[in-house]
């Protein structure tokens, strides 16, 4: 019959033995992310190249200054309009419908292309040019989903706008008593 087991022995690594395995275990994660830190040494490379990481290390070293400039900067009332203006326009832009949005940006970026394609001159443009342009079929549609677009632009949208009028101007109208 086995005997009973009355005491353990806790196995003990020397310090070098500490230090291999734990050399060992960087060794291993270093393999393992291999494409990743290749990438990283490359961008840190870069970064190194254009005087990335010396404005960062300046940053670093120039800490409090660099945060009492920007504290002082964002404390601006240009700072506060130009947040409130960007909130406006990522709110606007959650409201635009993209797939009615992506057929003009097709047309827009055709337009584009032909703009770049095209050789600058000094020839001028007469009345009758512009009368015979218009019996071409590709200029006859633009001027038509030009129209259809500023006839949708003059449409009464103040029921769809959430802020019609300024912020001095709401305190006004809520409270026509009210003296500014």
């Amino acid at each position: 019959m086995a005997k009973a087991i009355k005491s353990i022995h806790k196995i003990e690594f020397t310090e070098e033995q500490k230090r291999s395995q734990d050399l060992l275990e960087v060794e291993n994660a270093l393999l393992e992310n291999k494409d990743s830190l290749l990438e990283l040494l490359k961008t840190l490379n870069h970064m190194h190249d254009r005087g990335v990481l010396s404005m960062m290390s300046a940053l670093f070293g120039q800490g409090d200054k660099v945060m009492d400039v920007l504290v002082k900067k964002a404390d601006t009332p240009e700072t506060a309009n130009m947040l409130k203006n960007l909130l406006l326009m990522v709110g606007v832009l959650g409201t635009l419908n993209v797939k009615q949005l992506e057929p003009i940006l097709v047309k827009v970026n055709s337009g584009i292309a032909r703009v770049a394609e095209a050789k600058v001159t000094d020839e001028k443009t007469g009345v009758f040019d512009l009368m015979r342009s218009l019996k071409d079929p590709e200029i006859n549609r633009s001027i038509t989903l030009l129209l259809t677009f500023l006839k949708g632009m003059g449409e009464d949208t103040s029921s769809l706008e959430r802020n019609t009028r300024l912020p001095e101007h709401q305190r006004q109208h809520q409270n026509p008593n009210h003296e500014m």
